[in-house]
């Protein structure tokens, strides 16, 4: 380790200062170059490797030195007549202060004479202000101190930290005498405030120290949760810094370590962020994560980039933090409890119930036994009335979670101990998330240690893989459980069939776990799940029934999303995929839990339509057997028939609607349940023609969703004409379906998204048609410029537009559009197909975070898939051009024509 040595005279050369001071009467400029000088020095320390200690105490000292040299200054020249104070407060008063944090100042006064003193505070204030400090300021007497700590917890956590710099020396231990914890805010009372504090905070950031854009201070397990330890001991024993509660017995020196080197970590990030943004900021965003990354010496391997290592250092440090902040707010709570209100009961010979907590009897348990380490976890999913684990037995764990080694792994009792949790009826997500966060999981199955703090540097995965993976066996639980089964109810159906429920879990736990290893993590996974259900004794048809989950997690979704499942073809290969029902059960289950586990944004109601329908068709396509396959014609005549059921027959007869059925072509029968049929030809029979183009709009509150049904005369350019309304009524199309008939029209079909699960209003409804209805009749009026701006946080993702071909597998030809997300995108590729004479079958919009793979179904003019290299070439230049990542302005006039 290079130690790189600095002199606070680079900083402030007292001599110099001083001397240039007394010959000049413009002081404004000598401390602004001044402070000027010394921040650039210790930027260039910080550059040379500088410890993050060094810039936060220095920098507090340089700051120090001013203050003194502008409070003689203005003393001397205002002379004010009565004495006061210049204290420190805040970070400040503790001698921390980072590169661009606020100063901040209390002027304490004996007596309340604020008038008196008021044209000396302004002036020094101002001048403070004026040299380049931002100061953060009170002008208080001892009293006002007082009254406005017993009313305010913050002023009270402030003046605990506050530190003399000039004036009057008295004062402050007059004011700190009468705001002691005998006086205001004793200690029970300033703890419950500050974990109120806390818990609020946390909930602020959703409880997790795992976003994106981490705030480092304020976060869970951030710079904040060190302080709130500290301040809560400082006022329970007196004791201000983090090496004094090891003399009090409250931390050992492990955890002490631990603590400075998870604060030095975060506070050099902090230094970093405030250098990088040039200002104040503790949010680690995206533009900043990959400067920091490269400055601390990260470097890009295969398939981990450099700022994906910084992140997963980042976020097993506050992990760590966060879980050091429990155990010695759950010590507090424990030993200043005024009466052990549940008493104590044994449990076994090991382990007894201490006030609620699980608490180990023998000091050396884990060290003389280390399996009663997994036992600890399965009495918590046998006594679910537990509040946890004392915290007594948390360390003692910590300290043993070494003994989890080859040996205890290979040990066939904790296999059978593990097995057993993962067969438990209740508690298995909170047991595997609480041995997550004490390291037991990682140490257990250590390619699971190897995810934990594991982030995919993009939009879409909001969690790291560890916490994801939880997530999935938290969903994959609530399938199973009678009080959640109003969430998911088709899931809770098909699970309480379910055998074994444990291998579902075990897949749910394995699926990412070969995520930043490089290759392919689905083929990884299956050989890491294969061999440790193997080495747990399951069966070898349920171990490769795990590993084989494992393999295939993403087909469901894949296909569901990016196929075209009502080509017979696409379910005919996903059902030889799949093999039986038992798979298929398991897998669906699995899709559901592993979508909503990825980000509270990603699941909707209409990528589960889409699973579900997938899972339907399947199951039916399962139950014919192989070698006789779903016949087309069943199909569309069982369509026909329900549809009839819902037919308006005051409007039209049913000889009718057989004969506007009889222009359509088979696949339109396919894509359609029997409901939306009968609305379809009870809209259109009840149109005449001089009305077309029809725009009829119904809300699906069960899907969130606007439906659009468009029918008109057939045109090659009237699909352009359609987006771009869309477009400029700032609708985003999810789904798109057109079909021609035999008689010369066109029935188009879009759902958008509207998150909106109430019933429409008729009246909006209504606006809406008229609204999009007269944009289509008129796509070149003018309206004003539409200015799409790409976020900032996009902006940190560009993604190069690619477009791929595959006419292997269907009828049609399937082109695959991945850009980056943006309003419009429909619009822009149905332009681009007018101009290569490419017709659209249907379209599938899939977002994922920053990135858009969208999948449209193609044909050729006379409806054959289009395989020419000069319609493809075509179709991959002028798509690759339209969505060219950039801030868009998109005249409404003219929207249709290339």
């Amino acid at each position: 380790m290079n130690i790189v040595y600095f002199s606070r005279n680079k900083l402030i050369d007292h001599k110099k200062f001083e001397f240039l001071l007394k010959q000049t009467n413009e002081p404004l400029s000598l401390f602004r170059e001044t402070l000027k000088a010394g921040r650039e020095a210790l930027r260039t320390h910080h550059r040379r490797g500088a410890s993050s200690q060094d810039i936060v105490h220095h920098h507090a000292w340089f700051v120090d030195q001013l203050l003194h040299y502008a409070w003689a200054h203005f003393q001397e020249s205002l002379q004010p007549s009565i004495d006061m104070a210049l204290i420190a407060v805040g970070g400040y008063g503790r001698g921390e202060l980072h590169p661009y944090s606020d100063v901040d100042l209390l002027i304490l006064l004996p007596q309340d004479d604020y008038q008196q003193i008021s044209p000396f505070t302004e002036a020094l204030l101002r001048f403070l202000w004026d040299i380049g400090l931002e100061v953060g300021h009170s002008v208080r007497s001892v009293k006002d101190c007082v009254s406005a700590a017993k009313a305010d917890i913050t002023v009270a956590t402030n003046l605990m930290e506050a530190r003399h710099i000039e004036g009057d020396v008295e004062l402050l231990p007059k004011m700190q005498r009468r705001t002691e914890p005998n006086k205001l805010w004793a200690p029970r009372k300033f703890y419950e405030a500050k974990l109120a504090e806390q818990e609020a905070r946390y909930r602020k950031y959703n409880e997790t120290a795992y976003n994106l854009e981490p705030n480092i201070k304020e976060g869970p397990g951030g710079l904040r949760d060190l302080q709130t330890i500290s301040w809560i001991i400082q006022r329970r024993y007196g004791v201000t810094d983090l090496r004094g509660l090891i003399d009090i017995n409250f931390l050992n020196e492990e955890e002490y370590r631990a603590l400075v080197r998870g604060r030095n970590f975060l506070w050099k990030l902090r230094i970093g962020l405030h250098y990088a943004a040039g200002r104040c900021e503790d949010r680690l965003l995206f533009e900043h994560q990959r400067t920091l990354a490269a400055e601390l010496g990260y470097e890009d391997r295969e398939g981990n980039l450099a700022v994906e290592q910084l992140m997963k250092r980042y976020y097993r440090t506050v992990k760590e933090l966060r879980l050091l902040n429990e155990i010695l707010l759950q010590t507090y709570e424990e030993e200043n409890s005024a009466v052990n209100a549940q008493g104590e009961e044994s449990l076994n010979d090991r382990f007894r119930i201490n006030n609620g907590y699980l608490e180990a009897m023998d000091d050396r348990l884990f060290e003389r036994h280390p399996e009663a380490i997994l036992e600890t976890f399965l009495l918590l999913t046998e006594h679910p009335d537990l509040k946890g684990i004392h915290a007594g037995t948390i360390r003692k764990i910590r300290a043993n979670t070494d003994r989890i080694n080859q040996s205890f792994r290979d040990d066939p009792a904790n296999h059978k101990l593990f097995m057993t949790i993962m067969r438990q009826q209740y508690g298995i997500t909170r047991v595997l998330r609480r041995m997550n966060a004490l390291g037991v999981l990682g140490a257990y199955i250590p390619v699971f240690g190897g995810v934990v703090g594991q982030m995919q540097h993009d939009l879409f995965h909001v969690y790291t893989v560890d916490a994801h993976s939880l997530f999935v066996v938290r969903n994959l639980r609530r399938f199973f459980v009678d009080r959640f089964k109003s969430e998911f109810p088709f899931c809770s159906q098909i699970a309480s069939k379910l055998a074994k429920p444990e291998r579902l879990y075990l897949a749910g736990l394995f699926h990412d776990i070969a995520k930043g290893r490089g290759g392919d993590h689905s083929v990884l996974g299956e050989a890491d799940s294969l061999d440790f259900c193997r080495q747990h004794n399951l069966s070898d048809y349920d171990s490769h029934f795990v590993s084989w989950l494992v393999r295939n997690h993403l087909l469901m979704s894949y296909t569901a999303q990016k196929e075209d499942i009502s080509d017979t073809a696409v379910i005919a290969r996903f059902v030889e995929k799949v093999g039986d029902q038992e798979h298929l059960d398991n897998l669906y289950l699995l899709s559901v839990a592993d979508i909503r586990a990825t980000s509270p944004h990603v699941w909707n109601a209409w990528k589960g339509k889409l699973l579900e329908e997938l899972y339907i068709v399947a199951t039916h396509a399962l139950s014919l057997g192989k070698g006789n396959p779903i016949r087309m014609e069943d199909r569309i005549s069982d369509a026909k028939e329900e549809a009839q059921k819902y037919i308006n027959t005051g409007n039209i007869s049913i000889d009718n609607a057989h004969e506007f059925w009889s222009s359509l072509r088979q696949d339109y029968f396919l894509r359609y349940n029997a409901e939306e049929l009968a609305w379809h030809v009870n809209a259109i029979a009840s149109t005449s023609a001089i009305d077309l183009p029809l725009v009829v709009i119904r809300h699906d509150s069960n899907l969130g969703a606007f439906v659009f049904l468009i029918y008109a005369a057939e045109s090659d350019p009237f699909l352009s004409t359609v987006t771009g309304a869309f477009e400029r009524l700032n609708l985003s199309i999810t789904d798109a379906r057109i079909h021609n008939t035999l008689s010369g029209f066109a029935l188009y079909s879009f759902v958008v998204l509207t998150g909106a699960e109430e019933e429409a209003q008729v009246s909006e409804l209504a606006a809406l048609q008229h609204e999009l209805r007269r944009l289509i009749l008129n796509p070149n009026a003018e309206t004003r410029p539409r200015v799409t701006r790409i976020s900032r946080t996009l902006k940190q993702f560009p993604i190069e537009p690619r477009v791929r071909f595959d006419s292997t597998q269907s009828a049609n030809t399937v082109m695959e559009v991945v850009a980056q997300d943006q309003p419009g995108l429909l619009h822009r590729v149905a332009r681009c197909l007018w101009y290569c004479r490419v017709k659209l079958v249907s379209a599938k919009i899939g977002t994922f975070g920053e990135r858009a793979e969208d999948v449209f179904i193609i044909t050729d003019r006379d409806g054959n898939p289009v395989k020419d290299s000069a319609t493809r070439n075509c179709l991959s230049s002028r798509i690759e051009d339209a969505l060219s990542s950039g801030e868009r302005s998109q005249s409404a006039k003219g929207a249709s024509a290339i």
